[in-house]
């Protein structure tokens, strides 16, 4: 891991922060307190950011990059939780507890991260409460999207695991239409999330396909052609 500036200094955290949710609310003078807070770190892909154990303090805002959430199993398989992005952020328990890390936290690509030490947080919401709901409505959202990943993974079989997936990625509602979607990561992580094998992923699009649901274009892009037919299974 590298704590080298970013190229752009200074300017390049007050993008990194301003694009949290949770701060964009705030005034150009408060948000430049915070940004003499942040401190950058960057790290190469594949690299471990934190791991189960090791001491949260500090908020950690995704500026560049992608970084992947999981877990091992008593087997030792990773369950994939969730994938942040620019602007997403982490280690936002440690603002409220003093628990150690539970999960795994691992650059997907290479990836720029601000860092805000717990004290600096603390300190901001004291004088900022609206800034503590705002994290609140995220755990919030997070705890929402947890409850449907169990009940995907607790009552439906592998083909309605990838429908319901195929499903949470259509944005537009176009009936009469092609619907052109990306998959957001590689199968490999899809069906660690989604708790099938990559086989069974596979299987599964493919027989989409073969029923004229869908049209598979490369690795990550799919083309929806039927979204009824997919709901239907649901």
């Amino acid at each position: 891991m590298n704590c080298n500036h970013f190229p752009a200094e200074r300017d390049s955290y007050k993008t990194c922060v301003s694009r949290v949710p949770i701060f964009n609310h705030l005034s150009p003078e408060e948000m430049q307190k915070i940004v003499q807070s942040a401190r950058p770190r960057t790290y190469s892909k594949g690299e471990i950011i934190f791991q189960p154990g090791d001491l949260a303090e500090k908020l950690l805002i995704i500026h560049k990059g992608r970084v992947k959430i999981y877990r091992i199993s008593e087997l030792g398989k990773e369950q994939l939780l969730r994938i942040l992005e620019p602007g997403d952020f982490m280690g936002d328990l440690s603002l409220f507890t003093n628990e150690v890390a539970a999960n795994f936290a691992e650059a997907m690509v290479n990836t720029e991260i601000c860092a805000i030490h717990r004290s600096d947080m603390q300190e901001l919401l004291v004088t900022h409460p609206n800034i503590s709901l705002k994290i609140l409505e995220e755990l919030g959202r997070r705890l929402n999207e947890a409850e449907k990943t169990i009940e995907m993974l607790s009552l439906q079989d592998a083909e309605k695991r990838v429908a319901s997936y195929l499903n949470e990625l259509v944005k537009e509602e176009t009936r009469d239409k092609p619907i052109n979607i990306v998959l957001p990561m590689s199968k490999k992580d899809l069906s660690s999330l989604i708790g099938i094998s990559q086989e069974t992923l596979s299987r599964r699009l493919s027989t989409f396909q073969d029923r004229g649901w869908i049209s598979l274009n490369g690795q990550r892009n799919i083309t929806i052609l039927n979204i009824d037919a997919l709901r239907d299974t649901l």
